[in-house]
């Protein structure tokens, strides 16, 4: 999906100042246990599926339809597995932000996954003992709070 309409909205009166953002993420696994990653297009890292929740959507539903976005499978919400703030983001088009990102693990249900949107540059499952050197920090971590065992949701404390 493109900039959502009023992230371009806000970016029409602030320009490419920070803008302090809600978002969610999805540790997805599969049946045999791999992790489903994207390979994003603005900096060329793996990561987990991610993105921006719409005004006023809630965040389990945000979670699953971006899964469906970026990847065009079915999966299902198993938990909340953290909560955290990211550092500010500067994009390629100098666009600056900041996420108070929700995080889920989810389980593949159906579907072939594949790169659904223009976001993403590839899209593939990785053994959990064998992800790609250039894992994005944040998604590294994500990981290993939603792989923990620890049945509460990990933050800050």
């Amino acid at each position: 999906m493109p900039i959502p309409e009023f992230v371009l909205a806000l970016r029409s009166k602030v320009g490419t100042s920070p803008l302090w953002l809600s978002g969610v993420s999805a540790v997805i696994v599969g049946d045999d246990g791999r992790i489903l990653l994207t390979r994003r297009r603005d900096n060329g890292k793996w990561a987990v599926v991610s993105g921006i929740l719409e005004p006023g959507e809630e965040p389990g539903p945000a979670a699953l339809r971006e899964i469906s976005e970026e990847t065009g499978i079915e999966a299902e919400l198993v938990r909340l597995t953290s909560v955290d703030v990211t550092d500010k983001i500067t994009y390629p088009n100098g666009d600056v932000a900041q996420y108070l990102d929700i995080t889920f693990l989810a389980r593949h249900l159906s579907g072939t996954a594949v790169v659904s949107d223009d976001e993403n540059l590839a899209v593939e499952w990785f053994a959990v003992d064998a992800l790609p050197d250039n894992l994005a920090d944040t998604s590294r971590l994500r990981i290993e709070h939603a792989l923990s065992g620890v049945p509460g949701a990990w933050f800050r404390r």
